[in-house]
């Protein structure tokens, strides 16, 4: 083994590296733990109050369980700047730790899509002619049925109505005239549209990004999905969904504003802060006596204090007052002291350096972590009423520390008549990033219209040396200072921008004449879909699984099997660690992913060793047969591992979704397998064989394990194809006669939010649900554990009241046993006074739209059409390509046959949902592996044998990888039957596919791919020799 010191060297960096990053979640977990131990104990703390006892019973769980994820929340907040672990702020170690996907750790998915229909209308000035009107409206009803985007189909839509003619002659408006001109071709106006929506709609998502920033989640996801003006929002963690409607929606409105000179406003913060203080020491008495609700944040104390005998506005308001200064879960008690003295000026750090006042707009800075409360206390009366009338504090949009915590206050003077801005952003008609004549630095062009320079050449006239705050979404994005009068409406706007920022803020200028709202099309707010104990049997059984596997290696292949566990933990070590580093998201495909790679994890192993074993029978020395084992095991191990990778490749690319969550885990750990099979064994057989030490490749018992069979596969080949082309039969034949039972993520459903009167687990709500309805249901936690969300697809077709009644009515029969105390129906359905039952109800369309399934049905093609032409390059014949594709058509559908037959025969679900398309997934991935290490053995004795008869070639190869194809099938069997036994319901019928999966992949290597190529070259070979003669 060549540079085996380089290599030992670079695995141990890796591995360090991986350590290293997983440290994060490990750290992560541990401190959210203490926040949960925390939470607990001042939750047993609040049963003890005197305030307590003025909740009801029917409101206390509720209550209860808001005030632990309200001192949680506290507890995570008040660490968030700290150095909690290798000199990182919890902030900053829960962004590295491993990213769990919605699926598993729960939260709020919202879809929101911009109107490019919208975009256009406005470009074109609400444009009433007949024909652009035609145009965009069948544009529109096109949309349903195609894949472009919108200003595509506008464009085909045009020249069918309007053919020959200009589109300049509809865009060619005022604000256009300087990219638009009579002569322009269609073409290029079409061009200049979608580049005005795309930074439209960048706009949107700069400003959607911005507002979740405020929001405070941990780890976001915010994409836009290609050309479509859809853009994701994934919130984990989020079970508010009121709260993110109202952050998300709406027209972000971009003003322009003068503003105060901090020296002009200092004086009154002073005032600000002693009024603050005499109101604090006004209302702590009456604090004291309503410690329950001082003790839950507004967000709680907004369900809880009408059922607590709720106290006056003034004693609620002087509750957060309290709780928010006098700290007392975090402060000293000379911070306290000083908190309870300057409770303004302790949180809010006036713009002062030195004793002197700092010119310029902001008057001072705060943790993002304060600004609300600093909000509350500058909106109260008696604040208000010290400073100026139109003085308005915005806060800047972005943070300006290293740490992203400490955000800027500006002082915004809002000084017109009717409180609006006296510059807003309709006028602007162009801006775009720019550079500086002698400087590399970002600037911003900026050009208006006639109307708006006039009012901007006042404004910039009146405010020499002064700033002016350019404002979005109530949000200061820049406030640069005056230097003279700006006359003609062209302004540049400098600062220490990078090139992002210039882009983001241009983007900011132009969206003022756009009407870009983003509207959501589809919200859902989800507890780990799994169940939290679904979720530890599904962990549980990976690890069993694994052990199991390790145990299978070391019983049959000896101390060798035992180098073959350390490489097999050193993978998952990799894998989990890339996956990290690369900031891959962890869902339910992608775990599937992770058993395929382990599966070819085993398998290379198991190639390795069979060659060694055949070298050591052939009479070779240990040292020469490890080595000439491994050499020959290169090129069946890269051809199996190649294929993979390209199906993942095309899969990450093309998919979307579950796909693309499956094939971005597969490429990662097939890499990683490929590491630690081909190079962590032989160093640690290269150590042993250094040290002269033994090393076994088997016992007794597995010694001669499939040895000198002698099987004619190419003679059982016709029986293989009578039962393969039944099952086909009787599959189709399911298919097409009896279908699909769909999950609700394909058919939607209706979905119901109820809430108990005590703790519940998913599983059991999810067993009443499926006793009544039998199929097609899903159950998720929603908030806290005694609230969860129910979705049933039955009758889902018919919408008509009687049938919501009937489902309504089978809801409450399955459910109602379920509640501690008796419930009736007219209870359960309305919560007006009863706090207990359906809280909200709603009918939902499919989850996985549409687009979505045909993109993998497309990247699924793709893969299939990849591996057929690698297979054909690689073995030189198009005949091997077309038994490897041929294999896996028949291997998919025999698991959808499976899927139809026996839906509703089996006792556990076998929905077509996000999972059955992970599952087949996976099993294509696994099925071409078993193939192609299958071939690469016939080409190999096709090379040392080319005389001899092809039959009798692949009788021989297959009979020597007879070992190799059942340990690998065994071992993922071992795996998966695990999962399937301990692993939950919800992943039964999932892993019950991959069983299936295996189960006939490797039949179908070994009796239908190579038997299909027998056929094809002896086809081949008849007709070569009937045109000879």
């Amino acid at each position: 083994m060549q540079s085996k010191g380089a290599i030992k060297f670079v695995a141990i960096l890796i591995a360090l590296a991986c350590i290293y990053q997983l440290s994060f979640t490990w750290a992560t977990r541990h401190q959210e733990k203490k926040a949960k131990e925390y939470a607990a104990l001042a939750v047993v703390a609040e049963q003890s109050t005197p305030g307590f006892a003025l909740i009801s019973d029917l409101e206390k769980p509720f209550y209860l369980d808001s005030l632990r994820l309200a001192k949680e929340r506290f507890y995570l907040d008040s660490i968030t700047a700290e150095k909690v672990f290798l000199g990182f702020t919890f902030k900053q170690i829960k962004e590295k730790e491993i990213n769990l996907g919605l699926d598993l750790r729960g939260g709020m998915n919202v879809m929101l899509e911009v109107k490019v229909y919208d975009l256009v209308n406005a470009l074109a000035n609400y444009s009433a002619n007949p024909q652009f009107v035609q145009a965009m409206n069948q544009a529109q009803a096109n949309m349903a049925n195609s894949r472009a985007d919108f200003i595509t189909l506008f464009a085909e839509e045009w020249d069918k109505v309007a053919p020959g003619q200009r589109l300049a002659q509809i865009f060619g408006t005022y604000e256009m005239k300087d990219k638009i001109k009579p002569e322009t071709s269609n073409a290029d106006v079409i061009t200049v549209i979608r580049e005005e929506a795309e930074s439209a709609i960048s706009n949107s998502f700069n400003v959607l990004r911005n507002r979740i920033d405020r929001f405070g989640v941990t780890q976001p996801n915010i994409q836009k999905l290609g050309n479509s003006g859809r853009i994701l929002v994934e919130l984990p963690g989020v079970k508010d969904p009121e709260r993110v409607r109202k952050l998300l929606q709406g027209t972000a409105s971009l003003e322009f504003w003068e503003t105060y000179e901090n020296q002009e406003v200092y004086n009154y913060l002073v005032e600000a802060n002693n009024t603050i203080k005499n109101i604090i020491a006004n209302v702590e008495p009456v604090v004291a006596d309503t410690a329950a609700v001082a003790a839950v944040p507004a967000a709680a104390a907004a369900d809880t204090t009408a059922a607590a005998a709720a106290p006056s506005d003034s004693a609620k308001v002087a509750g957060e007052l309290l709780a928010g200064v006098a700290g007392a879960d975090s402060l000293s008690a000379d911070e306290a002291a000083m908190a309870k003295e300057n409770p303004l000026f302790f949180i809010l750090n006036p713009s002062v350096a030195q004793g002197q006042l700092l010119p310029g707009a902001c008057i001072g800075r705060a943790h993002y972590r304060d600004t609300a409360k600093i909000g509350t206390w500058l909106r109260l009366p008696q604040v208000q009423a010290i400073f100026p009338a139109d003085l308005r504090p915005m806060w800047s949009v972005k943070a300006i520390d290293e740490s992203n915590t400490i955000f800027e206050l500006i002082a915004i003077k809002a000084n017109t008549r009717d409180g609006r801005a006296p510059l807003d952003g309709g006028v602007i008609t162009d801006a775009r990033r720019s550079f500086g004549s002698n400087s590399a630095v970002p600037e911003v062009d900026m050009s208006m219209n006639a109307e708006g320079a006039r009012v901007w050449a006042t404004m910039t006239a009146n405010n020499v040396g002064r700033s002016i705050a350019i404002v979005l979404d109530g949000m200061v994005y820049s406030y640069p200072r005056v230097n003279g009068e700006i006359p003609g409406g062209r302004s540049n706007i400098s600062g220490n921008f990078t090139i992002e920022e210039a882009d983001d803020l241009a983007n900011v200028l132009k969206s003022g004449k756009l009407p870009a709202p983003a509207r959501i099309v589809q919200d859902t707010v989800v507890g780990p879909s799994l169940g939290s104990e679904s979720i530890n049997a599904g962990l549980i059984s990976f690890v069993l699984a694994f052990i199991l596997v390790l145990v299978y290696m070391i019983l049959f292949y000896n101390g060798a099997g035992l180098v073959a566990s350390i490489a097999l933990l050193a993978n998952v070590l990799f894998l989990f660690g890339a996956l990290t580093s690369f900031g891959a998201v962890l869902t339910l495909p992608g775990i599937a992913g992770i058993v395929l790679t382990l599966g070819m994890a085993v398998d290379a192993n198991v190639i390795i060793y069979e060659r060694i074993r055949e070298e050591l029978r052939a009479g070779k020395g240990l040292g020469l047969a490890i080595a000439d084992g491994y050499k020959n095991a290169y090129s069946a191990i890269v051809d199996g591992n190649l294929t993979t990778i390209i199906t993942g490749i095309i899969l990450a690319m093309f998919g979307s979704g579950p796909v693309q969550g499956f094939a971005t885990t597969l490429v990662i750990g097939i890499i990683t397998s490929l590491i630690t099979s081909i190079f962590i064994s032989r160093l640690i057989f290269e150590w042993r064989l250094k040290k002269k030490k033994n090393i076994t490749f088997d016992n007794k018992v597995t010694r001669n394990f499939l040895q000198n069979t002698k099987v004619d596969f190419v003679a059982l080949r016709k029986y293989a194809y009578i039962f393969s082309v039944v099952m086909m039969l009787i599959s189709l034949g399911s298919i097409f006669t009896k279908g699909f039972s769909y999950g609700v993520d394909f058919t939607g459903g209706r979905t119901y939010v109820v809430r108990f009167d005590k703790e519940v687990t998913t599983e059991s709500v999810r067993a009443a649900v499926l006793a009544e309805f039998k199929e097609g249901i899903e159950v998720k936690q929603f908030g806290g554990a005694n609230q969860m969300k129910v979705t049933t697809k039955f009758m889902i077709e018919d919408g008509s009241p009687e049938t919501d009644m009937l489902v309504d009515g089978k809801i409450y029969k399955a459910l109602s046993p379920l509640y501690a105390a008796p419930i009736s129906y007219e209870e359960f359905m309305s919560t007006t006074d009863n706090p207990n039952g359906i809280i909200q109800s709603e009918k939902v369309g499919p989850t996985i739209a549409d687009d979505i399934k045909r993109d993998a049905m497309i990247a699924i093609t793709l893969a299939m059409l990849a591996i057929f032409l690698y297979i054909a390059a690689r073995f030189r014949n198009w005949s091997w390509g077309t038994g490897g594709v041929v294999a896996l058509l028949h291997d998919a559908l025999f698991t959808m046959g499976f899927f139809s037959l026996f839906s509703g025969i089996l006792p556990f679900s076998l929905d077509v949902d996000q999972t059955f398309i992970a599952a087949v997934l996976t099993i294509i991935g696994y099925s071409i592996n078993d193939t192609v290490i299958i071939f690469d053995r016939i080409r190999e004795y096709r090379t040392l044998y080319p005389k001899r008869e092809l039959g009798l070639n692949i009788n021989e190869a297959l009979n020597s990888t007879l070992s190799r194809t059942m340990n690998t099938g065994g071992t993922t069997l071992v795996t998966m039957l695990a999962i399937a036994i301990f692993g939950g319901e919800v992943i039964r019928g999932f892993s019950v596919a991959l069983i299936i999966g295996i189960i006939i992949g490797t039949y179908s290597s070994v009796f239908i791919a190579t038997p299909i190529v027998y056929d094809i070259v002896k086809k081949k070979e008849a007709k070569k020799l009937a045109s000879a003669k």
